[in-house]
């Protein structure tokens, strides 16, 4: 595990880029991981600024809302255009399908994840530990599944919808297993209300209590914290 503290997202965003352009420099049909929220956009705004092309390159999501199409305005599809694949195309994209019955989505995105190793996966993580959708209780051996979402996860989301009635209850998520494939991973978290969850996944007991916390277990793990998300590790305090 190699953790990075920087002073802001900005500077954050630079350095999980570094690991992206060497990927990319390394095999330009790289498999990129992707993930959704506020957390990763500062990559993205690094990618789309560089000169590096993601042409011969395939990205995969972590996830989509149950019941929104790809053209709804709080859909992961309608995300990843919006902040990345519009400015930037890749040469295939794919997140999972919220508008397909579960036993077909998950099928479908397990065997698309088949097909595409990941070599490198970005990652954020939510204040209970949820890295996806991935909720504590999570087993570590899930593949594509659907999930019932936190109260606390809601709360969270109800920023983007008009109403917390508006916030899907449900969404589709590629699987701890799934996600701990990945070649490498690039966990990037920010602000003190993400610090108890980076301790938690980092120094605690690996449990699906945390889901995160199964990343210690990673052999390529990367951690990029601004200095507040990181301020209640043990090796921040001394």
């Amino acid at each position: 595990m190699q953790i990075t503290i920087v002073k802001s997202k900005e500077e954050a965003g630079k350095e999980a880029f570094k690991y992206v352009k060497e990927a990319i420099e390394k095999k330009e049909d790289s498999v990129l991981g992707l993930a959704t929220g506020s957390t990763p956009e500062v990559l993205y705004e690094e990618m789309i600024n560089s000169d590096v092309s993601f042409t011969e390159a395939t990205a995969v999501n972590l996830d989509e809302y149950v019941g929104l199409d790809s053209d709804h305005p709080q859909s992961y599809h309608y995300f990843m255009e919006d902040q990345l694949f519009k400015h930037k195309p890749f040469k295939q994209t794919f997140v999972p399908d919220g508008t397909l019955g579960e036993e077909e989505a998950i099928k479908q995105y397990d065997d698309i994840l088949e097909q595409h190793p990941i070599d490198i996966q970005v990652l954020g993580i939510g204040v209970n530990g949820h890295i996806g959708f991935n909720e504590p209780g999570t087993s570590f051996d899930s593949t594509t599944h659907k999930v019932q979402l936190t109260e606390e996860t809601i709360n969270s989301n109800k920023r983007y919808f008009d109403s917390i009635d508006d916030v899907p209850k449900t969404a589709y998520t590629m699987g701890i297993h799934s996600i701990m494939k990945a070649d490498k991973i690039i966990l990037m978290a920010f602000g003190k209300e993400k610090a108890q969850a980076i301790v938690q996944s980092l120094e605690g007991e690996v449990t699906e209590d945390v889901p995160a916390s199964i990343l210690q277990k990673h052999p390529d793990l990367v951690v990029i914290l601004d200095e507040e998300a990181a301020s209640e590790l043990s090796s921040a305090k001394q």
